[in-house]
């Protein structure tokens, strides 16, 4: 009498069969082992035995032509794990492919990590803002910091000796110098200087020609400062 195979249960037969009995025990066993095998057969140049379904000895052929996984102008192959390809759609205008270890492929799509700009809110030392208007706004990318600042009086506005202006990213020295402009409203514009006197901080010095040095600005130099005066500077330094 015929028994199974212990792993796919096909039909054997038993030292103890008959003839007949064991003929027909290897009739079974060879239609069992065709039947179980029949995924096997077909298939074109080329293709794969891969498996179609958790089932055992359930198999497919398949192109292995990675490009069938793309759907759509941009896409990417990627993968999610080892031997796991992935789609990774294209991403929006402008955006740029980046390593993100949080995405399942590892990479996302997102905004440049340059240059672009956001506006800070300084602090300040001998100088009021009161009524006046500021615009201050900075760009990073990796260490290189550009600041812009400018500063429109109103009636309450004031400063006082050696003013100050913070910088929006901490610098790694007191070496950058930077362009500076001064406008007495509808009557002159000077232009000054710039210079970061901390890793935190910048002022502002002009030029007294009369004396051939640079000084830093106060209420009433190289102006008086009054409504609608400007004061601006621009400033190019590397970030701690």
């Amino acid at each position: 009498m015929a028994t199974t195979t212990t792993n796919f249960g096909w039909d054997i037969p038993q030292s103890t069969d008959l003839v007949k009995d064991g003929a027909t025990a290897i009739a079974a066993l060879g239609q069992d082992i065709d039947t179980a095998l029949v995924d096997l057969k077909g298939g074109t140049t080329g293709q794969v035995l891969a498996k179609a379904s958790g089932t055992d000895l359930d198999f497919s052929w398949v192109a292995v032509d990675p490009l069938t996984i793309l759907d759509a102008k941009g896409d990417l192959i990627t993968a999610t794990a080892a031997d796991t390809p992935a789609r990774l759609a294209v991403g929006t205008n402008g955006q740029v492919l980046t390593a993100d270890s949080t995405a399942a492929t590892g990479l996302a799509w997102a905004a440049p990590s340059g240059f672009t700009f956001a506006a800070y809110t300084p602090t300040y030392t001998n100088i009021t803002v009161g009524n006046g208007t500021v615009t201050a706004r900075y760009g990073q990318s990796g260490k290189f910091v550009f600041a812009y600042y400018k500063l429109v009086f109103g009636s309450t506005t004031t400063i006082g000796s050696q003013p100050r202006i913070s910088l929006p990213v901490t610098a790694t020295n007191t070496n950058a110098i930077g362009s500076a402009y001064i406008l007495d409203a509808g009557t002159n514009e000077y232009i000054c200087q710039a210079r970061q006197d901390t890793t935190t901080n910048v002022g502002i010095l002009c030029t007294q020609y009369a004396v051939n040095q640079a000084s830093s600005i106060n209420a009433t130099f190289p102006i008086t400062f009054t409504t609608n005066d400007e004061i601006r500077f621009v400033l190019v330094y590397e970030a701690a």
